[in-house]
């Protein structure tokens, strides 16, 4: 009963069900690539070089005759591959650490805050460069350049949220029942604090998305031939008033993305805590 209040709640939020929609639509084109595109995406076909839309390339073709529309395709299997792969490696280090640290607390804890701080010193996207720069540019490179940042994130959140957890009641009952630390933990603190990680993840999916974008633009994200929402809008510029269009799908694709996930994660956060709508 508990779960279906909650679904209910999440079909009510506008931002959730808005937020569901577009990133149903990546998804679906991510999953649809894997089966089946219009075109090969790396085929070039010189002759047919910036052909406008028509019935045979949808969205038209770009500079070397690739067709657009299946770049689209199989950029969104790439960037949500990244995305997904990079938010696990923050969630599972991060949430491990963040635990650590409040279950142990002393020197561990201020041990794990300040490497946490230390990252946090340097701007995400100049980290993710400087990691893909040193190792060389790469998908798996830029997984773990965006999978590193994630993780104090994840750290920070968690020792928070699990700290206020451990400041209740029902956790000081836990202790005069005998529970150790780990058990207690493992059985009171992480389900209690799971919403919030969720909502995290979500938001960061969308930041991840954008950093693997920004890094493809820049050449240090996935490489030729493999298509990418990022390159294509650094190959576009050379040709952006004579075929506009070459840079809009992409950008599109890329605003589609974030803003369907922004929504999710702000739609799952007032579903979560109803006081949140309220407010609004």
């Amino acid at each position: 009963m508990k779960h279906d209040g909650l679904i209910m709640r999440c079909l009510k939020q506008r931002n959730f069900m808005i937020g569901l929609a577009l990133t149903g639509i990546v998804l679906l084109a991510a999953i649809l690539s894997y089966f089946w595109t219009p075109h090969s995406p790396t085929r070039i076909n010189v002759p047919g070089r910036l052909a406008p839309p028509s019935d045979i390339h949808w969205f038209g073709t770009d500079h070397f005759g690739r067709d657009v529309f299946s770049m689209i395709l199989v950029g969104s299997r790439n960037s949500i591959g990244v995305g997904l792969i990079a938010v696990s490696i923050g969630v599972i280090t991060g949430v491990a650490l963040g635990l650590l640290a409040s279950a142990k607390r002393g020197w561990v804890e201020d041990l794990i805050m300040r490497m946490a701080d230390f990252t946090f010193a340097f701007p995400a996207i100049l980290s993710a460069i400087l990691i893909t720069a040193i190792l060389g540019p790469g998908t798996f490179n830029s997984i773990l350049a965006i999978g590193i940042f994630n993780i104090p994130v994840f750290a920070r959140i968690t020792r928070g949220a699990a700290n206020a957890i451990l400041a209740r009641d029902f956790i000081l009952a836990a202790r005069a029942a005998g529970k150790g630390r780990i058990r207690i933990t493992l059985e009171h603190v992480l389900p209690n604090i799971s919403n919030v990680l969720i909502v995290q993840a979500t938001i960061n999916f969308a930041l991840a998305i954008l950093a693997e974008a920004g890094l493809s633009y820049l050449g240090l994200g996935t490489q030729p031939p493999d298509p990418s929402w990022g390159r294509m809008l650094n190959e576009s510029q050379t040709f952006l008033f004579r075929a506009p269009m070459l840079a809009i799908y992409p950008g599109a694709a890329i605003m589609i993305a974030v803003l369907g996930l922004n929504l999710l994660g702000d739609g799952l956060r007032d579903a979560l805590d109803p006081r949140l709508a309220r407010s609004r």
